[in-house]
């Protein structure tokens, strides 16, 4: 191994005991040995994702939390609730890394050839283990940055970007003209926008803020809903009949928001029928739930929806998986190209490993604020 590198590595652990409690911690462990098509990468910066904190945090109750460390590291202990911990049972006392996607230097490399080729590259990986200094990756799950790329820019160019670009293809490929989507002044939803302003693809965004609505007028975006407005109802049809928008991506989840976009969209359709039918129309409408921002129970309660719908969820993991490879090509060098620009993220906070298992920064980065998103700097 180089001389340079350290015998010992720092990752990040989440762990849920059968005592319904949360144990957050640093651990040292030997450094990683590799296997014939895996690199060793020191983690230079990697993004903390709303896909991240379930498994991160296990929605635990951080007001009873408590702070201790071993061996000169912190660790964070918090309750989880009961009807939380139903859903946990099948990770009870497992040490599980962390962290969905980052980007580093490769700095040792497997035998094989195509791992000797990424040596001294700059890479963004696809990982799920990337909340250490070091980890180990498959050569297959690297993406070579161009030269000179600053980690950081290329630290989130798989979650957003790719499934920004996934709602895209979907909605392509199932014949949809236009898309309406949720929490849109989120990275990702900006990410979105431009896509389909580039792409001349109708979008209505939903924010929940005025000052969210200037954000994306400024960039340009042509429909921008802000969804606790008094006009709200009458905005939304008005932004769905000039779009003939038929599919939602939710980042949501609860609440009664599915319901507006639905009726709107059944008013639009069967304004344009020729003649009644008590059924109602036949355009086929589509929801796609892909976050969990709001927990509350979601409502849906239509009241003009016709028989001509479907809500599902969405998951880049899945979408990727039914993919072929030709669209997951494209995907990756469109992401590597438009890195600065199309895709690029913008961070409120940059932090350390340690820094990220404070009390305060925790409950900073679960309250998931637009605007509000941070990178760990191991």
């Amino acid at each position: 191994m180089n001389s340079e590198i350290p015998q010992t590595n720092v990752r990040m652990f989440s762990t849920v005991s059968e005592s319904a409690e949360l144990n957050l911690s640093l651990v040292r462990e030997p450094m990683p040995e590799l296997a014939a098509k895996e690199v060793l990468l020191k983690v230079q910066a990697t993004p903390i994702n709303p896909s991240d904190l379930f498994l991160l945090l296990a929605g635990a109750d951080f007001n009873e939390a408590k702070t201790s460390s071993s061996n000169g590291l912190p660790s964070v202990t918090a309750p989880i609730q009961p009807a939380v911990m139903a859903g946990l049972t099948g990770r009870l006392n497992q040490a599980m890394p962390v962290g969905n996607e980052g980007a580093g230097i490769v700095v040792e490399a497997g035998e094989s050839p195509e791992a000797q080729a990424l040596l001294g590259k700059t890479v963004a990986v696809l990982g799920r283990r990337m909340y250490a200094q070091y980890t180990a990756v498959a050569c297959s799950a690297c993406v070579v940055l161009p030269d000179g790329t600053d980690p950081r820019d290329g630290a989130s160019c798989f979650v957003n970007p790719m499934t920004a670009l996934g709602f895209v293809e979907t909605t392509k490929r199932h014949g949809h003209k236009a898309i309406v989507h949720t929490a849109a002044a989120s990275n990702l939803g900006q990410m979105l926008n431009r896509i389909c302003l580039s792409d001349g693809i109708p979008l209505v965004n939903i924010v929940r803020k005025a000052e969210q609505v200037a954000l994306l007028k400024e960039q340009g975006a042509n429909y921008v809903l802000d969804s606790t407005s008094a006009t709200f109802d009458t905005e939304l049809k008005t932004a769905i009949a000039e779009t003939n928008a038929t599919v939602v991506f939710d980042a949501i989840g609860g609440g009664e928001l599915a319901t507006k976009v639905f009726d709107a969209m059944e008013v639009e359709a069967v304004g344009k029928m020729d003649e009644f039918n008590r059924y109602g129309s036949d355009v086929f409408k589509q929801l796609y739930v892909y976050g969990w921002l709001d927990s509350s129970l979601k409502s849906f309660a239509p009241t003009r929806l016709g028989f001509s719908w479907s809500i599902s969820g969405w998951l880049l993991t899945h979408f990727l998986a039914a993919a072929d490879s030709e669209v997951i090509a494209r995907i990756r060098s469109r992401v590597a190209a438009e890195l600065t620009t199309t895709f690029a993220s913008e961070y409120s906070h940059q932090i350390s490993l340690e820094q990220a298992l404070e009390l305060k920064t925790i409950m900073a980065y679960d309250a998931k604020q637009t605007g509000e998103k941070y990178l760990i700097v191991p």
